[in-house]
């Protein structure tokens, strides 16, 4: 496939029509009481100017992988809440669901949760890791990806999220949704999920989303970063 077909893929939007079960989700919470909500919310209100722990009408899934080969080394990192390596600040990081290899996803917070876990974005984005060492890895791994895939779908349907607004981390500088009001943290993002290994999963989503009978339209193309 060109990369004419994929782009226009890529920017394709699911349709009103057609219905998306919800996949197997094992419910494995991690701490998240009121020390952390408050700490999220004073992390909003610096980053995003919104003074909340809460997520609304969530716009965005981003895709992740844990640089890691174990479900537990993730799960854990999430569950201490502790200072983050790279900026040393609190709420620590985390993520509303984790792929293991085997295709279990878990859920670790409530989907009306900020997790901080893609910068400039999590006000709005809902945060999947997979784990595994890179894109390729989970591409690789057909018990992992469906699995993904089918989580993937169902928040799409269940929250009206286009096609173009499910993004790998290193995408988010593109996205219309992108908002980042500390100067140093501005224009910051990471390399997992490129451009190119979304393209594939994108297509894949379209993929699944046919065989269930389910429509596709096109969305507006990613926005130009101004980074």
């Amino acid at each position: 496939m060109g990369a004419v077909a994929l782009a226009a893929l890529a920017a394709s939007a699911l349709a009103a029509s057609g219905s998306v079960k919800r996949p197997h989700i094992v419910w494995k919470p991690i701490p998240f009481g009121a020390a952390r909500r408050a700490e999220t919310a004073a992390y909003d209100r610096r980053h995003y100017g919104v003074n909340t722990w809460q997520l609304r009408h969530p716009r965005v899934i981003v895709e992740h992988f844990t640089a890691g080969t174990t479900f537990s080394s993730a799960y854990y990192t999430f569950y201490s809440n502790s200072p983050d390596p790279e900026h040393h600040v609190l709420p620590g990081t985390c993520a509303h669901f984790i792929v293991d290899k085997d295709g279990t996803i878990y859920q670790l917070v409530r989907l009306n949760t900020v997790c901080r876990h893609a910068v400039g974005l999590n006000y709005t984005a809902i945060g999947i890791e997979h784990v595994g060492m890179s894109d390729q890895q989970i591409l690789r791994n057909p018990r992992q990806l469906q699995t993904s895939l089918a989580l993937t779908l169902w928040l799409m349907r269940r929250y009206h999220i286009v096609l173009g607004n499910v993004i790998g981390h290193s995408e988010a500088l593109n996205s219309p949704y992108y908002r980042e009001r500390d100067p140093a943290w501005r224009c910051q993002t990471h390399g997992d999920w490129t451009r190119a290994d979304m393209n594939i999963y994108r297509h894949d989503l379209v993929r699944l989303a046919r065989a269930d009978g389910i429509k596709t339209a096109f969305a507006a193309p990613p926005a130009k970063s101004k980074c």
